[in-house]
């Protein structure tokens, strides 16, 4: 079984994401024998936006720099089919994911790989997946607070994998842990609980 790890948050060590998600991979290791898992740091080794030239498909034109990042995001998407889980660390920032986080989905995203249109509408063809995304938010995001609304976040990553044919999404959340240092701490130990349950990371 292979399992793909991906981190986008940019505050390295003080990041909520990053601890979450490196104790969700340590579960799955801890509870599957032969796990397979490749890590991708989408901070320290970002990919390149895309541009009209990613699009082109004429490689010879293009110079050594976009060469370099056409290669790393083909690289990016042959992980992403290769792998039977995948763990996104995605905080969120200003209502949304991390840019670098966005470009990396620019480049699994791809037609004729993980998805198509048909006459009956668009395709996923990524399903079969297993997708845990670890969530923070600095404050709480629900109907309740009125704040829902401007969650662009994790509805924008259900819908993405959804295209992409992949309906076994699980969300872990820290949430609020801009509030308070006490919020904080609470934020990160109910996460930790979720993830060290006895159900979770069990493979199908």
């Amino acid at each position: 079984m292979n399992l793909l790890h991906v981190d986008s948050g940019i505050l390295g060590g003080n990041s909520v994401t990053r601890q979450l998600s490196a104790a969700v991979v340590d579960q799955w290791k801890a509870r599957n024998s032969g796990l397979t898992v490749t890590y991708r740091d989408l901070a320290s080794a970002p990919l390149g936006h895309l541009t009209a030239d990613h699009l082109g498909g004429n490689a010879a034109g293009l110079d050594a720099g976009l060469k370099k990042d056409v290669a790393a995001g083909a690289e990016a998407l042959d992980e992403f089919l290769a792998a039977d889980v995948v763990v996104v660390g995605a905080p969120m920032y200003n209502f949304s994911i991390p840019s670098q986080l966005k470009a990396w989905i620019d480049r699994i995203a791809v037609r004729g790989k993980t998805f198509r249109y048909t006459e009956k509408g668009p395709e996923g063809l990524a399903g079969g997946k297993k997708v845990i995304v670890v969530s923070s938010r600095g404050g709480f995001y629900n109907a309740e607070n009125g704040l829902a609304a401007i969650d662009h976040q994790e509805p924008y990553l259900r819908a993405v994998f959804g295209f992409l044919g992949i309906t076994d999404i699980e969300f872990v959340r820290a949430e609020g842990v801009a509030v308070s240092p006490e919020q904080k701490q609470k934020a990160i130990d109910d996460a930790g609980k979720a993830i060290a349950h006895p159900a979770f990371a069990k493979a199908a």
